[in-house]
């Protein structure tokens, strides 16, 4: 049976694979958004919502009907953009706690976040940006949703519209590692379609009860393997 779905953060860069990939997709018949601006996709399955308040996304979510099985949250920004920590925070953790814990009320099934690699490592856990995801995973862990699915991919390969510090010369170093095998890129990187399409091949996996576990977490091997080795348009 076809599912609905919601996707948050379905502006950036991997949201905007997701959407995409759901679209196109049988398993799906309608996908809900809410964004502050408006994606870029057009669809007879999309219901786009735009809400410049994102205080306002946990309560338009609950207001979706029927409530979507699937809720995708690629949530996301970068200190740059936010203007500091204090307000990156705000986006990275708060607000997607908040909609994981709006969803698991609403009684959404499958919870899929994309958070990042590396994040539980000894050194980088110390650091507030894995603190952030670490929150995140925690909560949708201890939520208690059917399924849930964590996606940790490395380097996201893709142009920002406010780039990391020093994010464009990485870019091109992490791309040029290709040239030598592109499994020395992949230990790196991944493209946001590879991780858009893991995600929902995922998700769909998981609903076809193919899930390994309740808590399913995708380091970036995996994400290669579901998003590019065994993607099937």
């Amino acid at each position: 049976m076809a599912s609905v779905a919601a996707v948050f953060g379905s502006t950036g860069v991997v949201g905007s694979q997701i959407l995409s990939t759901l679209l196109s997709h049988d398993a799906f018949k309608a996908i809900h958004t809410i964004s502050r601006r408006a994606p870029k996709a057009e669809s007879p399955k999309l219901n786009a919502t735009i809400e410049a308040d994102t205080a306002k996304w946990s309560s338009d979510l609950s207001g979706i009907s029927p409530v979507p099985s699937i809720v995708f949250s690629a949530v996301g920004t970068t200190r740059a953009a936010a203007g500091g920590v204090a307000n990156q925070w705000k986006i990275d953790h708060d607000l997607n706690v908040d909609l994981a814990k709006a969803a698991h009320t609403a009684g959404v099934k499958t919870f899929v976040f994309i958070s990042s690699a590396g994040t539980r490592s000894l050194l980088s856990s110390q650091f507030p940006y894995s603190k952030m995801k670490i929150g995140v995973e925690d909560t949708i862990k201890d939520a208690g949703f059917e399924q849930a699915i964590i996606l940790r991919p490395g380097f996201i390969l893709a142009e920002r519209e406010v780039p990391h510090q020093g994010a464009t010369l990485f870019l091109k170093l992490i791309r040029s590692l290709s040239h030598f095998g592109q499994a020395r890129q992949d230990a790196w990187g991944q493209e946001p379609e590879v991780i858009g399409r893991a995600a929902v091949h995922a998700s769909v996996l998981a609903a076809e009860g193919k899930a390994p576990s309740k808590y399913w977490v995708l380091e970036q091997a995996d994400i290669v393997r579901l998003g590019r080795d065994e993607w099937k348009a």
